[in-house]
C-alpha cells in the first residue's frame, strides 16, 4: 500500500507542475526579443486572459528611444494613443468595445516601431485591465510574478546594422521596413522563438508522459492487491 500511496503521490505531483508550467508561461509578452539598431520592426504583443472575467482594455508604454509609427486596427477594439511633449507617442492604449479577451483566450496586437541606433535592452511595461476593474501591472523584472517583456537591440553576428531610411507612400501613409534589416531581424528571433518553444514544449511532454505512466502503474498496483 506504502507503494500504491507513492506512486499516487508523484503522478499527481507531476500532473500538478504540468499545470504550473502551463499557467507561469502565460504572461503578456512583446515580439520579436531580438532585433537590429535603426530597424523599422514589426512588434507583436500576445494578451492572456488569466482570470476568470475578461480583458477590457490593454496599455502598453513605449520604451525611451523607441518610436511607435503604425498601429494595426483590430475589429471591436478602440485603439487610442498618447504623445509626449516632442509630440511622439508615448504609450497605445487597445480598449475593448465588444467583449473583450474572455477566460481561456488571448489576443494579439500589431504595431511598427522604429528601433533606437544604438545597441541596448528595451523594456515594453504594459498595464491589463479586468471587467472587474482589477489591473494587472506587467512592469517587473525578469522573474518576477509579473515581469515586463524585453527585446534585444543588437546587431546580428555577420549582418551589417539595419539602415535606419526607409520608403514612404505619400498617398497611403505607409512605411516599408528596409529589407536587408527584416532578414536579418526577422530571422533571428524566428530561430530564438523557434527554440524556446521547441524546449517547453519538449519538457511539457516529458512530464505528461511520466505522469501518465505513473497513474497506469499506481492504478495496476492497486487492482493486484485487490486480487490478493
Amino acid at each position: 500500500m506504502k507503494l500504491t500511496k507513492r506512486f499516487s503521490f508523484i503522478a499527481t505531483a507531476a500532473a500538478g507542475l504540468l499545470l504550473f508550467s502551463g499557467i507561469a508561461s502565460a504572461h503578456v509578452t512583446v515580439k520579436p526579443a531580438t532585433s537590429q539598431p535603426g530597424a523599422w520592426e514589426t512588434y507583436t504583443i500576445k494578451i492572456p486572459s488569466e482570470k476568470e472575467i475578461a480583458t477590457t482594455k490593454v496599455t502598453l508604454k513605449v520604451p525611451e528611444g523607441v518610436e511607435l509609427m503604425q498601429y494595426q486596427p483590430i475589429p471591436d477594439w478602440k485603439i487610442t494613443t498618447e504623445k509626449d511633449s516632442a509630440g511622439k507617442i508615448s504609450s497605445i492604449t487597445w480598449d475593448a468595445t465588444g467583449t473583450g479577451i474572455n477566460a481561456g483566450e488571448f489576443q494579439q496586437f500589431n504595431f511598427v516601431a522604429h528601433n533606437p541606433e544604438k545597441e541596448t535592452e528595451v523594456a515594453w511595461d504594459a498595464f491589463q485591465y479586468y471587467k472587474d476593474g482589477s489591473i494587472v501591472e506587467w512592469t517587473g523584472d525578469e522573474g518576477s510574478d509579473d515581469p515586463h517583456s524585453i527585446t534585444k537591440i543588437t546587431t546580428v553576428a555577420g549582418q551589417e546594422p539595419a539602415a535606419s531610411g526607409h520608403s514612404h507612400d505619400a498617398a497611403a501613409g505607409d512605411h516599408s521596413d528596409n529589407q536587408a534589416g527584416d532578414t536579418g531581424s526577422g530571422t533571428a528571433s524566428t530561430t530564438a522563438d523557434s527554440s524556446s518553444s521547441t524546449g517547453v514544449q519538449t519538457a511539457t511532454l516529458i512530464v505528461s508522459i511520466a505522469a501518465l505512466l505513473l497513474s497506469i502503474i499506481s492504478l495496476i498496483t492497486v487492482l493486484s492487491k485487490k486480487k490478493r
